[in-house]
């Protein structure tokens, strides 16, 4: 219970982060993803379950807040979440370039397939426009982010592991 309430109290903090401080801080427009840096993150961290719930919760959010359509953002957010959650078993905490590298495809990932579903399904053509103003800077933006986010994430995940594996001790006794 400790979990999920933890998670959705930093799925909160991270929304309105990125709806209002970063709102303020974009770059041409810009702005970085934290929700694809927490669905990432809490993927690998967790397991494919916890990833595909904040998945979920983070999609629903920017769709209901944010999106065109109810539910696109919920469902490849809840898919990217529950593939990097493949890589549980290839996590460790001392190690930070498989992090980076699952959050970067994930955001590349997310980026390309809302370019195929809002604007090649309509019509509009212009890929490297599309790449060159809006893919690789909110790449870079959420890369810089997702350094220190990373981290943060981490001490979090591993306090609540604490103390689960703590009350998990003190129960079996």
């Amino acid at each position: 219970m400790r979990r999920k309430i933890t998670l959705i109290l930093i799925i909160i903090i991270c929304y309105l982060l990125q709806s209002t401080v970063f709102q303020a801080f974009d770059f041409a427009g810009i702005t970085p993803n934290l929700m694809i840096i927490i669905v990432s993150s809490v993927g690998f961290m967790w397991g494919r379950k916890e990833g595909m719930f904040v998945g979920i919760i983070c999609g629903l959010l920017i769709d209901i807040f944010c999106g065109f359509y109810l539910g696109v953002y919920a469902l490849l957010y809840m898919y990217i979440g529950y593939i990097n959650g493949f890589f549980q078993k290839r996590f460790y905490p001392d190690d930070i370039k498989l992090p980076m590298l699952l959050i970067s495809a994930s955001d590349i990932v997310c980026n390309l397939v809302i370019y195929l579903i809002m604007f090649l399904l309509r019509g509009r053509f212009d890929f490297l426009y599309y790449l060159k103003a809006i893919i690789i800077p909110e790449f870079i933006y959420t890369m810089v982010i997702s350094i220190f986010l990373y981290y943060v994430l981490l001490k979090i995940c591993q306090g609540v592991e604490v103390h689960e594996k703590r009350r998990a001790k003190k129960f079996d006794l």
